[in-house]
Parts: structure tokens; C-alpha cells; sequence
């Protein structure tokens, strides 16, 4: 997680020194074009305060996501990010531009939220809980339409890309794993 939060930092150092440049890679509504910078737009930000607020959520909750292994998270986080990425492409207001990194904080909370739900395990259960319990309020803040120049479309699907994501990269019995049924006699 240090890597990523520092890659954000060196882009947006770029992103400064070169007059805002990397702007242009977030999404623009229902533009064909834009499908391209589904997954840009998720490292690049409006200004170091706008990746300030992404930064310490970002890590703390990719630091819980990636426990699971690497290759999990890194999964997990594509996920999020395509879901998130295309549901602000297909639903955003016209003559807009989002990017920033809080579509995939606000999917990493949900599926640590619903994770222990789908697996089933009691640790994964208490982390959710506790997550839930120290974000949830300013999270489910953020999918409400209150903030001007806030993207809570954004938010809104990075919550949907992390439920998913607890779905799609759930754990399953070793049967299921080997293709036989769990319950076959």
C-alpha cells in the first residue's frame, strides 16, 4: 500500500508540474473515448488536497483487503475500479470530469464490509464490523447527492464494485474449487 499511495503522490506531482495534464484522464460521461480511462482515472486526482482525503482510507483499508494475499487484493481492486469507472461513465451529469482514488476506498470498505457475510468466517466478520463501525458514517455520507463537485456517482459504484467483488472473489469449499458439486453422494 506505501507503493500505491506513493504513486498516486508522484502522479500528482506530475500531474502538477505539467499544468494539470493528467486531468484529462478522468471520465467524461457516455463518451466512446472515455471507456479507455476507466482504470486511469482511479490513480489521478484534482490537487493534493483532493488526494490528501483519499490517502489515509486508501491505505488503511488496502493494507486490511490485502491480508488476503496480494493477488486477491490486486484483483479485488480491478474489479472495483472497472465497476466503478463504468457506472460514473454511464451515469455521471454530462460536461463532467471524475477521478480520484475514492471510488476504490469506497469499494474496498464495502467489501471488507461484506466479505466475512460471504465467506462466512467469524475473523473476516469482526474486521467488517469494525470497519463498518469506524467509516460507515462518513462513507454512507458520501453516496448522497450533498456536495457540490463531489462525485457521489462515484462513490455510489465504488460501493457496488466492492459488494461484487465479495461475491466474485469469495472463498469456496475445495469441491466447488475441483468443479464437483459440495454435496454429492
Amino acid at each position: 500500500m506505501t507503493a500505491w499511495v506513493a504513486l498516486l503522490w508522484a502522479l500528482e506531482v506530475v500531474d502538477t508540474a505539467t499544468g494539470h495534464r493528467l486531468d484529462s484522464l478522468g471520465i467524461q460521461p457516455r463518451r466512446a473515448g472515455e471507456l479507455a480511462d476507466v482504470v486511469p482515472s482511479a490513480f489521478v486526482h484534482f490537487g493534493y488536497g483532493h488526494l490528501a482525503s483519499n490517502t489515509l482510507p486508501l491505505f488503511v483499508l488496502g493494507f486490511i483487503a490485502a491480508l488476503r494475499g496480494i493477488g486477491r487484493f490486486l484483483a479485488v481492486s480491478f474489479a472495483v475500479v472497472v465497476v466503478d469507472g463504468l457506472g460514473v461513465w454511464a451515469c455521471s451529469p454530462a460536461h463532467t470530469n471524475t477521478a480520484g482514488a475514492s471510488g476504490l476506498v469506497f469499494g474496498l470498505f464495502s467489501y471488507l464490509l461484506v466479505r466475512g457475510f460471504v465467506d462466512g468466517r467469524a475473523l473476516d466478520l469482526v474486521v467488517g464490523l469494525l470497519v463498518g463501525a469506524y467509516y460507515g458514517t462518513s462513507i454512507l455520507w458520501g453516496v448522497l447527492p450533498v456536495h457540490t463537485g463531489v462525485s457521489w456517482q462515484g462513490h455510489l459504484f465504488g460501493l457496488v464494485g466492492g459488494v461484487a467483488a465479495a461475491y466474485l472473489f469469495r472463498d469456496r469449499p475445495p469441491e466447488v474449487r475441483a468443479g464437483r458439486p459440495p454435496f454429492a453422494g
